[in-house]
């Protein structure tokens, strides 16, 4: 994540903190020290930092933290306090007009920012909630710009409105209003044109639009790993035509993170989406309280739990625990699984949101491809294999190796560890059941292995 380096520096000045029993003036200030280094080389704002600091350096000295029983704990607060005042406090959402307006949702930023693809990413969100959004293309300068969308429109599901590049974008728009009147769509997205750089012409187009049409929001994308910026780019588009709203992509990215700390109180706008990957699921609502958490290697559970119940099928879930109750666990209700986790992200960014185990992982590698080989290996047996495990015997895993250019030995191991998991999993289905007449509270069932 783009707060690596940041949260490592930070939680090493926290663990000296707590090493102490009582905290003098001269901790608290030494400690600031560092945590106001860390935060500069993560290229926040130098007036920000100086602002952060000083508050949290007032707040830390106060008497009832400096004689409470637990110190460091409580200046580790006042830090995520202020890491949440900092980055807006609350989730700015998107309120949409009653269903019978437009609501116009106009994106811009510079070329190569994420804009096409994160307007097609929150698009696909509105249809996800049962909204009806169109997509439309306004970027006259660059016919890639146009096949883009069109291609990222059709993966989430979105038309996408487009009259090519003989058009002005302002002549665009209007039709593309009056189309979505005629097909009762209330939702629409404009993909503006970008430039390398900020220039009058891009400005003066985005400008004609607001004049000509009631836009109801202008969001920027700006691209964290340019730090600040990032923050300068925000600030002359919001003095030029005016923002309403911050998209900050690649913050999975290996980048400082400086914009999204210094971004909200440099031009007083929020920060509403976070891109989080490539992929066409992975904007999140930008919480800054849960972005606190994870840059202090808190963990994030909120949203981990979220991803979860957007990945798994309830009714999927239900079925999958009578099986392995029964101990009926097959390759089919494997491959389902593994599915669902991809879903969710890569493993390392999921094992983050765990509170405790993000911050101990450290410069640990993890293989975000562990479910490849497993999924190559299900998906070269037949459907029969599939179904029923105990068919496979050696001449089966022979060909089954060929299939999917593994080494026997791999196809062994695999199925070694799939039995194992079977077995753990009927031993726990007879605990359960011993247990509902021994023991108090529940026995969570692991849906994987």
């Amino acid at each position: 994540m783009a707060f690596d380096s940041l949260s490592d520096k930070l939680q090493g000045v926290f663990k000296k903190l707590k090493s102490k029993g009582k905290l003098d003036e001269a901790d608290v200030k030494e400690a600031m020290k560092e945590v106001k280094r860390a935060l500069l080389e993560a290229d926040v704002n130098f007036k920000v930092v100086k602002g952060f600091v000083n508050s949290v350096t007032e707040k830390a000295i106060g008497e009832d933290v400096m004689k409470g029983l637990n110190p460091g704990q409580m200046v580790i607060k006042i830090v995520r306090d202020e890491l949440v005042e900092l980055m807006g406090s609350e989730v700015t959402e998107l309120k949409l007009l009653p269903s019978n307006e437009i609501t116009i949702i106009m994106m811009c930023g510079l070329q190569g920012a994420g804009k096409t693809t994160s307007i097609a990413k929150l698009a696909g969100q509105f249809k996800n909630k049962g909204k009806k959004p169109l997509l439309v293309a306004c970027d006259i300068y660059r016919p890639a710009a146009i096949d883009q969308l069109k291609i990222n429109g059709e993966k989430v599901g979105v038309p996408v409105f487009e009259m090519g590049t003989d058009h002005k974008p302002v002549e665009i728009v209007k039709e593309a209003l009056k189309y979505a009147d005629q097909h009762n769509i209330n939702l629409v997205f404009i993909d503006t044109a970008g430039r390398l750089h900020i220039d009058q012409e891009m400005m003066d187009e985005l400008k004609d639009v607001k004049n000509e049409v009631d836009v109801t929001y202008t969001l920027l994308t700006v691209d964290s790993m340019t730090g600040q910026d990032a923050v300068n780019v925000a600030t002359t588009f919001d003095k030029e035509i005016g923002i309403d709203g911050v998209v900050l992509t690649k913050l999975d990215g290996d980048t400082r993170g400086g914009a999204a700390l210094s971004i909200r109180t440099v031009t007083g706008k929020p920060i509403m989406y976070a891109g989080m990957g490539e992929k066409l699921d992975s904007l999140e609502p930008f919480y800054p309280d849960r972005m606190a958490s994870r840059i202090l290697g808190m963990g994030d559970v909120e949203t981990l739990i979220e991803k979860a119940q957007a990945a798994i099928d309830e009714e999927a879930a239900a079925e999958m625990e009578k099986k392995i109750r029964k101990a009926t666990f097959d390759f089919n209700d494997f491959l389902v699984q593994m599915e669902q986790m991809e879903k969710m992200g890569s493993m390392s960014d999921i094992m983050k949101m765990i509170p405790g185990l993000g911050s101990k992982l450290g410069k640990v590698e993890i293989d975000d491809d562990a479910m490849t080989k497993p999924k190559a290996i299900i998906q070269s047996m037949t459907p029969e294999e599939r179904a029923n495990p105990d068919l496979i015997n050696v001449s089966r895993k022979n060909r089954i190796a060929k299939g999917c250019g593994l080494d026997i030995s791999e196809i062994n191991r695999f199925m070694k560890q799939f039995e194992q998991s079977r077995k753990m999993m009927k031993q726990f289905s007879g605990m359960m059941g011993k247990g509902k007449k021994k023991r108090r509270g529940g026995f969570n069932m692991p849906f994987g292995f």
